[in-house]
């Protein structure tokens, strides 16, 4: 029997990895003790916390400890520590692109503004890009539990900043609160501002919130989306349009989508032909990284190495990279695949 290739090796995209939820353990440990911050005892344990967000307290706590965990960032310093750190464990894992997913507004009040916070974080993207040589780009993303108007405004400093390095928009937090339609408008400012639109939804909620995200905000992309497979009707629909889903299987197994890794609806979405790039979310909370996720297709789902390398490729084929990088990772993957 051939020996499996290495998925470290595999050349890949990630395209949903949150920004706080990058960060390393150890990390999060040492800006607690360098501010005096008393974190969660989940958060302390040494091993990932038992999570369950399928009903609004377990949400709650997830959110508390993600909260407590923001709360040590505080200086240019940490961001820039936090984002070579989440670049130099991509590159460990195979990536060759990332774009990572941050809310400004939760940063701004201790970096001195909006503004100063959107632009201390794309110079510690464009400074580690070049010191590990990953290409790597930002998506800002809004509150869904914040008011429309706020996500407007985001929408509109993304857009003012796209040739800065921020190739998109999306919508996040618990997808069971605020409508879809809500945030129309912020989208529309993003997409008629060359930004991709890539919204979260089919996660927490059914099929139903991803026809949202398709109908209500035009998504050229959707973070998660794993629970269109429950529709046939929407699988056909997204891969007829080729709208990439963000699927995450480790996450969508510890916030308890799935009970087990084998019940997250990979073969589904992949036999149906809906382009998947699968991500990491937060590995901080859910300890596991981006080719542990190619890891759970392959020893759960039985994909083979030509499976997976076709997966890498449709994580390639819905990122924002340009042509020639894009170039570059499939060949990349073909010679994966050949050696």
């Amino acid at each position: 029997m051939e020996q499996a290739r290495d998925l470290t090796l595999l050349p890949k995209a990630h395209l949903h990895l949150h920004f706080t939820g990058s960060m390393r353990p150890s990390t999060l440990l040492e800006l607690a003790d360098k501010y005096g911050v008393r974190l969660p005892d989940a958060l302390t344990a040494g091993e990932p916390p038992k999570l369950r967000a399928t009903d609004e307290r377990g949400w709650f706590r997830f959110q508390r400890l993600y909260d407590a965990a923001r709360s040590c960032l505080r200086e240019p310093d940490d961001i820039r520590r936090l984002v070579r750190e989440a670049a130099e464990e991509d590159v460990r894992d195979g990536s060759g692109w990332l774009e990572i997913q941050v809310d400004p507004t939760s940063y701004a009040p201790l970096l001195g503004g909006m503004i100063p916070a959107v632009e201390i974080i794309l110079d510690a993207v464009d400074s580690a890009s070049r010191e590990t040589g990953l290409g790597m780009r930002v998506l800002i993303a809004a509150n869904r539990m914040k008011h429309p108007l706020d996500a407007r405004t985001l929408a509109r400093l993304a857009v003012r900043y796209a040739d800065r390095g921020i190739v998109g928009f999306g919508l996040s937090n618990d997808e069971r609160r605020g409508m879809a339609r809500d945030f129309d408008r912020a989208f529309a400012i993003a997409r008629e501002g060359g930004l991709i639109a890539a919204p979260h939804g089919g996660e927490l909620t059914g099929p139903s919130s991803v026809r949202d995200c398709l109908d209500d905000l035009h998504a050229s992309r959707i973070g998660h989306g794993v629970r269109a497979a429950e529709d046939p009707r929407l699988l056909k629909r997204l891969a007829d349009r080729q709208i990439t889903c963000e699927v995450c299987p480790a996450s969508n197994v510890a916030l308890g989508v799935y009970e087990r890794p084998e019940d997250v609806p990979l073969r589904t979405l992949f036999e149906a032909g809906v382009p998947m790039a699968l991500g990491a979310d937060d590995p901080l909370l859910f300890g596991s990284r981006l080719a542990a996720q190619y890891e759970i297709a392959r020893r759960h789902h039985a994909f083979t190495d030509a499976e997976l390398a076709e997966l890498a490729r449709q994580s390639v084929r819905g990122s924002a990279a340009p042509a020639d990088v894009q170039a570059k990772l499939l060949a990349g993957i073909d010679h994966w695949l050949s050696g």
